[in-house]
């Protein structure tokens, strides 16, 4: 029998293993379906546990996403009144696992700067780790991990109203009693302003990746990005895609699309002169 490569599922796929760790007291069940979405780009969700003291009110408003979604709940009650022992125990369960050797990544969901050594000492070992969580995460903790995604960009949007409501709407007749009047339009809930883009940022990664006419892979352009800044995230600015960000703005970027043997195309970028 072949033997088994750490951290890879005996599949023929070259997927990783990943064991995803939540801290309940720092993550809202809101962002878990788009969380877990996000977390399959990565590789396979071998282990997924979160942690808290489901016996308190507030954790609650977990259980149907903990049924729907098969995370493992581990209840950890707290000792004394004030003091956190979830921390603690998703530690220990994060070494216990990385002892294990069989993971290639770690996907640390908390807002709690309490696991910053966590993220170190798991890189340290060699393992990837995935960070998510608010805004408001202190900056050591992101910086810690290779990679950090925050979690306001993986909600899911609530769905446009039907179409035939609509309709239905637009064929009521109005009463004789009063004049038809328009209907007053609910506001629209207003969008966080995107910020601003890092134009230093990105011409300092194309920069690093060029060769002598200035073209850069924008697949190495990412790689150096992800590097500098494990936040870094192209959806920050309202596009999916690296791709999407560059082409959004033409006087600053050339974009130029190569061919390869493969048929597949490659993107390369270069500044503006």
């Amino acid at each position: 029998m072949k033997p088994r490569t750490p951290g890879k599922p005996d599949t023929d796929d070259d997927q990783r293993l990943l064991a995803v760790l939540i801290d309940a007291d720092n993550a809202a069940p809101g962002v878990i379906e788009g969380l877990l979405a996000e977390v399959a780009k990565y590789g396979v969700a071998s282990v997924k546990r979160i942690y808290g003291d489901f016996t308190s009110p507030q954790q609650t408003q977990w259980k149907k996403a903990l049924l729907k979604h098969s995370i493992q709940p581990v209840q950890q009650f707290a000792y004394t009144s004030g003091k956190n022992a979830t921390d603690s125990s998703m530690i220990i369960d994060a070494m216990d696992l990385m002892y294990t050797g069989r993971f290639g990544g770690f996907c640390l969901v908390s807002s709690d700067s309490d696991f910053t050594r966590l993220a170190q000492r798991l890189r340290e070992e060699g393992h990837t780790v995935y960070g998510f969580g608010e805004r408001k995460t202190p900056d050591p903790f992101v910086q810690a991990c290779d990679k950090f995604i925050y979690t306001d960009l993986l909600r899911r949007e609530p769905p446009p109203e039907a179409p035939a409501a609509a309709v239905a709407k637009s064929k009521a007749k109005p009463s004789r009693k009063q004049p038809a009047t328009a209907p007053s339009a609910a506001p629209a809930a207003a969008k966080p302003a995107a910020p601003a883009v890092p134009g230093d940022l990105l011409a300092q990664a194309i920069e690093e990746a060029a060769d002598d006419e200035g073209w850069a892979f924008l697949g190495t352009v990412g790689s150096y990005l992800g590097k500098i800044r494990p936040d870094f995230d192209p959806r920050l600015y309202g596009h999916k895609k690296l791709s999407e960000l560059f082409k959004a703005h033409p006087a600053l970027f050339e974009i130029q699309e190569r061919g390869s043997v493969g048929g597949s195309k490659s993107i390369h970028v270069r500044l503006r002169a």
